[in-house]
């Protein structure tokens, strides 16, 4: 059950999503419209999310932004929606645009090396299942393992990873269920001040993310928008509000499209 603060921002924030003309969601996947799998490449919506994506996407109201750590390729088959959202991946390095134009915003050359010799030392290891290739960016999964195997993992590549980063300018983040070694200067903050930038002051915002790499999108949308945060358990965050997947997020997105209709 939602506290009665949490009940008190959304009546409150609803109220105004109804009085706009324009609004944007922002929203995460993995772990926010979807839930975590063991191979990434599985992890579809949580059922009833494409319905009421498709409907808010029709309605000409609404903005709707993914901003998420996945390159786009690999997430445009899993929302199997129809027209698609504007979508950010790779934590902010890559932005197609709802009309299909699709941008990438250019890298250091030495942190692409570095990242090159981290593929190689993961293939090396023999740990290329548990890799995620993308744009700027490698991942390294390890849920679904034992304990022992995920404390073996995380240590080794824990220990090359940030001998690597300190020598090629790249930076070591840990997510729920792995590792990345990204290029740094972008993040999902940073999309979102893009949008913030582009649209009116009377836009009504919201921004629902779950990861430790959402809070960069949380800061950026505080004092503009709602940061929600989409998790079962509390963690400390700088959302202003809570949802249980999926009930919980189903009835935040069943609302507003009700609310801008």
């Amino acid at each position: 059950m939602r506290s009665s603060q949490a009940t008190a921002i959304l009546k409150t924030f609803f109220q105004s999503l109804a009085g706009t003309s324009h609004s944007v969601l922002m929203l995460d996947y993995d772990g926010t419209l979807a839930p975590f799998r063991v191979k990434p490449s599985k992890a579809v919506p949580y059922p009833g999310v494409r319905p009421i994506l498709r409907r808010i996407l029709r309605n000409e109201r609404t903005r709707v932004v993914l901003i998420s750590g996945r390159w786009t390729r690999d997430l445009i088959p899993l929302l199997r929606l129809d027209p698609l959202p504007e979508i950010w991946g790779s934590h902010g390095w890559e932005r197609q645009h709802a009309d299909g134009r699709y941008e990438i915003f250019p890298f250091d050359e030495r942190a692409l090396r570095g990242l090159a010799e981290a593929d190689r030392w993961v293939e090396r290891k023999d740990l290329e299942d548990r890799a995620e290739q993308k744009p700027g960016c490698l991942a390294l999964h390890w849920r679904g393992l034992g304990r022992q195997r995920v404390e073996s993992i995380r240590s080794q590549v824990l220990q090359c990873w940030s001998q690597l980063a300190r020598r090629t300018g790249l930076e070591v983040t840990e997510f729920d269920g792995g590792l990345e070694l990204r290029v740094p200067g972008r993040h999902k903050g940073d999309a979102v001040k893009t949008i913030l930038k582009e649209v009116g002051p009377d836009a009504v915002l919201a921004y629902l993310g779950d990861n430790r790499t959402d809070e960069d999108a949380f800061r950026a949308i505080r004092k503009r928008g709602l940061g929600i945060l989409v998790r079962r358990t509390r963690r400390p965050t700088n959302a202003q509000v809570r949802l249980k997947p999926p009930d919980e997020l189903l009835d935040f997105l069943k609302r507003w499209h009700q609310h801008t209709k």
